[in-house]
């Protein structure tokens, strides 16, 4: 064996069992040997960095199985929303936030806020000083457009799309500025201010930092994040490694061609040396809150009915073209429909080649639990996105879908149970990305999410290591600590599967590495 490159002692790892062991050797990106302290005495060379992790508990490293990094910084910019609880809070935050070329930008905007009342830009519009505001709500599916700013984009009434968006408008037939899903909000893009290159560079650089703080080594992005992106990673590895290791799935929108399917395919060649293409992203529905998840039956205001895809079929058929070449997808599902017509369309693919995912999943029935298992559908949920219901379901969220389907909500657990692999992030920026907040609230769901659903300490590690390394297809080569795989390592001060979770959550995390490197030490 080569000298390693760095050796890891006085450690209690985890694998993402406990072992035993108390030491582990990496050389070239690899883990080449775990043993105990006294046999890694044999294993340093003179160019090895030794490091001792005085008793913290190393894990696999842990990976965001659902994340946004570069195009969560474009969302992620202006004033943070997230704090305000209600309408008269929202006006004091507009009243002083910063302009960015003239213009109010605010994001992490709660559907609970409103109390109930219809988006309308009127609410908004008197303290803005003639500002043109684009305030882009929690869920990243619709934002609040001021009356200046709908102007300023030219949007006069409502258009028809290829894809289930919308522009609402109030009974005068004018725009209320609640812009709904993907092709209504992209009409802003035009105008809205730019970020600049270098800054968006500098931001991404820092966010990776951040995320590898808590514990990241790794996240499964669920966009390409813009054309450019490739370019932008491969500019960043000329000056050094990325802090994270990223694999990005571009998305596949309604009224896909068949060479705009080929191109996707062949995406699939793009890598660096921490950043590769991996899979596609569909979206079958969108959310509870802004009446566009795909119910079986409507929701409170008679919305919800609808796919994505305005023939679901043809979704179906983009699928099936996409694994017949060999790439897996993962598809966004959070009603009931759509998640039964994403498994349908899987079931009718047969058995065998690339694996697929069901994103989110927040409200699924029953008969339905055991279809991950016997497909082999991995579900990818986010356990942090219940901190934006409450227990009494009078959140948005919980009134939109009633009692029966509330109900339900986030069923981790069940799934677990069942024998579904179940794959765990924070989809950063809907929610925060510390890693440790996930394991957290996976342990200790919040909100509509009953207790009943939370994950034991090892099935939360594992949905963050061994099974989200299954949802990637990389199941040999990551998410455990044994000889031949990645190097990808978090060491935490505590033991994150036994100490309880609120303790988990806030624990300091020692070091972490990422590929054999160490991208951050406390």
């Amino acid at each position: 064996m080569s000298a390693p490159d760095l050796v890891l002692v006085n450690a209690r790892v985890r694998d993402p069992g406990p072992t035993g062991h108390t030491a582990v050797a990496v050389h070239g990106g690899v883990i080449t040997a775990v043993g105990t302290d006294a046999e890694a005495r044999a294993w340093a060379g003179p160019g090895t960095e030794n490091v001792d992790l005085a008793g913290a508990t190393l894990t696999p490293g842990l990976t965001d199985a659902h994340s946004h990094p570069v195009w969560g910084l474009e969302m992620f910019t202006g004033t943070d929303l997230s704090g305000v609880a209600d309408l008269e809070g929202l006006r004091a935050a507009l009243r002083t936030a910063e302009r960015h070329e003239g213009w109010v930008l605010g994001f992490g905007l709660d559907h609970n806020a409103f109390g109930g009342r219809p988006v309308h830009h009127e609410l908004i519009d008197d303290v803005l000083d003639g500002a043109p505001a684009h305030l882009r709500l929690y869920d990243g599916h619709s934002v609040l457009a001021s009356a200046n700013a709908l102007k300023a984009a030219g949007i006069e009434g409502p258009r028809a799309f290829a894809q289930h968006s919308e522009i609402v408008c109030g009974p005068d037939g004018r725009p209320t500025g609640h812009l709904v899903e993907h092709a209504a909000m992209d009409l802003m893009t035009p105008v809205l201010p730019a970020q600049p290159y270098a800054e968006r560079r500098a931001r991404l650089l820092g966010l990776l930092a951040g995320m590898a703080a808590t514990g990241l080594t790794s996240a499964h992005v669920m966009d390409l994040g813009g054309h450019d992106v490739p370019g932008l990673l491969g500019a960043l590895e000329e000056d050094g490694d990325l802090p994270l290791r990223l694999r990005l799935a571009p998305w596949c929108m309604p009224g896909a061609t068949a060479e705009e399917l080929d191109a996707l395919v062949r995406l699939q060649e793009r890598a660096g040396r921490m950043w590769r293409v991996g899979g596609v992203k569909f979206f079958m529905d969108g959310t509870v809150e802004g009446g566009t998840a795909w119910l079986e039956h409507a929701d409170c205001h008679g919305q919800g009915t609808a796919a994505f895809w305005p023939d679901p079929e043809t979704y179906s058929a983009a699928v099936g073209r996409l694994h017949r070449a060999g790439v897996g997808t993962a598809t966004h599902a959070i009603g009931d429909a759509a998640v039964r017509h994403v498994l349908d369309t899987v079931e009718g693919l047969g058995t065998g080649g690339p694996r697929h995912r069901i994103e989110h999943i927040e409200t699924v029935p029953d008969d339905q639990l055991g279809r991950f298992v016997a497909l082999g559908v991995v579900a990818s949920m986010q356990p942090p996105h219940t901190a934006y219901t409450r227990a009494d379901h009078t959140d948005e969220w919980s009134r939109r879908l009633g009692e029966e389907r509330a109900a339900r909500a986030w069923r981790c657990r069940d799934l677990r149970d069942a024998g579904a692999h179940l794959a765990l992030g924070s989809d950063w920026p809907i929610a925060h990305y510390d890693a440790r907040q996930v394991l957290a609230t996976a342990r200790a769901p919040r909100g509509a999410a009953s207790a009943r659903h939370g994950l034991t300490g090892l099935m939360a590690l594992e949905g963050m290591t061994t099974h989200a390394a299954l949802a990637a297809g990389e199941e040999t080569l990551a998410g455990r600590i044994a000889p031949g795989f990645r190097a990808d390592l978090t060491a935490f001060t505590v033991d994150p599967v036994e100490a309880p979770a609120d303790e988990a959550g806030q624990a300091p995390i020692r070091l972490t590495v990422a590929g054999g490197r160490v991208t951050y030490r406390s």
